[in-house]
């Protein structure tokens, strides 16, 4: 059967969707119990049971699966929240549902410090393009946040979105060196201070 999409909901096509998927998830199991540089397209095949042609078959390299792993928990995440108003509100689940798994603030902090790397073209493309997105969210929801509320601001919203991920990334590099530092609340901290 297929459905007027065009997406099989039996068959091989759905088979290799949902090996996708699995591929997709156990990586992230490989660079919990090896860490980021144990990740070799062989070396996650050989822990998940599946051949390096079968990885080559969906993912060209290890830098694209690997920013498919991070692609997939972004829309995770965005499936989780719904629309849940809030800038902050937002943000604090992101925080407290990633300090829930330690290889994935890893993963994504690795691969946006090889971004600026010559050579790591599809980490680069990818995270230019969740910046930018990014940016264009935070300053739509900052705006509305404020029309909402009667509030005016001289403040470029734009800069203001950029603080607001920067101080978010800061955080979970700082967690990664010690667990008590607080993600969350800081952010809390930074709402009000804003």
């Amino acid at each position: 059967m297929t459905s007027n999409d065009g997406i099989g909901t039996r068959g091989p096509y759905a088979k290799g969707v949902q090996r996708r998927r699995e591929i997709l998830d156990q990586t992230l199991d490989v660079v919990a119990s090896r860490g980021i540089d144990g990740t070799s397209l062989r070396a996650i095949g050989d822990a998940i049971g599946v051949s390096h042609a079968a990885l080559k078959h969906y993912f060209s390299s290890r830098e694209a699966l690997l920013v498919e792993v991070l692609r997939e928990r972004d829309a995770a995440s965005d499936r989780a929240l719904g629309d849940t108003a809030g800038v902050f509100t937002r943000l604090t689940f992101v925080a407290d549902r990633n300090v829930s798994e330690p290889a994935l603030v890893t993963l994504y902090t690795t691969l946006l410090g090889a971004s600026v790397e010559s050579g790591n073209e599809t980490a680069r493309e990818f995270f230019a393009a969740r910046f930018d997105e990014a940016r264009g969210n935070l300053v739509a929801q900052l705006h509305d946040e404020l029309a909402a509320s009667g509030r005016h601001s001289d403040a470029d919203l734009e800069q203001v979105a950029s603080l607001i991920i920067a101080a978010f990334d800061g955080l979970q590099v700082q967690w990664l060196l010690d667990r008590n530092v607080d993600i969350a609340g800081t952010l809390r901290l930074l709402e009000r201070v804003l």
